[in-house]
């Protein structure tokens, strides 16, 4: 079952710098989901929700979004129109090639006061006698249905006919309901009685064309079943060769352990040498989420990663990155590493101060150990700001 998670959310909302509470727009189209979560919770803003071209079998957790404006869930599997009413803002609902075959849940959409668009082409529902007169007369406030407009007079005479045609709709769609229930029995079996017949074929080859040779019926078991076999068979033409060259990846070292300098998101940096500290300024995207960002400082470096990207640089002289400061501006989003370099003085004295109880045969080991107890991580938590960079890391 593939999920909607938050790494596929910042993925597909790479237009919006990959920050998702501010998004309005995503398409989550071709993903193989099988079910509506999370979405509402991340995406409050939406007013554009793609999500065409899955296995969606249900519609579901939409409801906090207030503004949502166009909802596209064509080519899914869902059987009936339900959990929309809390989408105040719904204007466009596009439905097609779906298996609705349920034409009295449209009922639950009366209280969408805004839409005006619906699509439900290529539905069991569609065929339904007087299919066309009962939806304009259950929901009024639509403009166009199937992408024909909707005239007054149709909506008038719909209106007069309403009684007798719910009837109608009501009588088919349990006759409907029937057919659907024998339709997942026989749908089993017939599945069941293919996978027997492909578990006995040896070779791989043979196997698939003998499942794609099979007749099958168009309802949403054999859609899932096929979408799953697409992704079987993406999987095997994805998968390496045992000959192919392992991918290599970038050094952040040279084999004497100096460190290289490497900046693989491309970021404009400027890196200032004074008296008696390095500044460093890196031009991070503006609406990035800090979350996104990592900062290392190091005595004889420093590692930005960004959105999985490193940027790094090393210097001549050692810092002490415990006195380092690492600040992000608010207004452009920029960041600024401030590192004071060591100096010899400051060392000397840590040395005289920590080797006075040991013989002087373990002086070196213990300006050693001096010079280790110096690097690490920054603890950027408590990090206070200037005024005019306000945010911190």
């Amino acid at each position: 079952m593939v999920l909607i998670t938050e790494e596929l959310v910042r993925k597909k909302s790479e237009h919006n710098e990959r920050l998702i509470s501010t998004l309005e727009e995503i398409s989550l189209h071709q993903e193989d989901i099988e079910a509506i979560e999370h979405i509402q919770n991340w995406c409050r803003n939406l007013k554009i929700l793609l999500l065409q071209s899955n296995l969606i079998t249900r519609l579901e957790n939409l409801h906090k979004l207030k503004r949502l404006e166009y909802l596209n869930v064509a080519i899914n599997n869902i059987e009936k129109v339900e959990n929309l009413e809390g989408c105040e803002s719904l204007s466009k609902l596009d439905l097609t090639l779906n298996f609705i075959g349920e034409l009295t849940s449209l009922e639950s959409l009366c209280g969408n006061h805004n839409l005006r668009e619906l699509v439900l082409i290529g539905n069991p529902c569609v065929d339904y006698p007087q299919y066309r007169n009962y939806v304009v007369a259950t929901l009024p406030q639509l403009n166009t249905l199937d992408c024909i407009e909707i005239t007054p007079s149709e909506r008038l005479q719909a209106l007069r006919e309403l009684p007798k045609n719910r009837a109608i709709i009501v009588q088919k769609q349990a006759d409907q309901a029937i057919s659907r229930d024998e339709q997942r029995i026989r749908v089993a079996e017939q599945q069941s009685a293919l996978a027997d017949r492909c578990a006995g074929i040896d070779d791989e080859e043979e196997r698939i064309k003998t499942f794609w040779q099979a007749k099958s019926e168009h309802c949403p078991e054999i859609r899932t079943e096929i979408a799953r076999q697409h992704r079987l068979g993406r999987e095997r033409h994805e998968t390496k060769s045992p000959l192919d060259p392992p991918k290599q990846e970038r050094n952040l070292f040279a084999p004497c352990g100096r460190p290289y300098n490497l900046n693989q998101g491309k970021l404009p940096f400027k890196f200032q040498d004074e008296a008696d500290h390095y500044l460093l300024q890196l031009e991070v995207y503006r609406h990035l989420d800090t979350s996104l960002i990592d900062v290392d400082v190091q005595t004889t470096y420093t590692r930005v990663t960004v959105k999985k990207k490193i940027f790094q640089i090393a210097y001549s002289e050692e810092v002490k990155p415990e006195e380092s400061t690492v600040l992000r501006s608010q207004i452009t989003g920029h960041l600024t590493v401030k590192l004071k370099k060591l100096k010899i003085n400051d060392l000397l004295i840590t040395t005289k101060s920590t080797s006075k109880s040991y013989a002087r045969s373990d002086d070196a080991k213990k300006v050693e150990k001096s010079k280790e107890s110096l690097c690490g991580v920054v603890d950027i938590s408590n990090i206070c700001p200037p005024d005019d960079l306000p945010e911190l890391i």
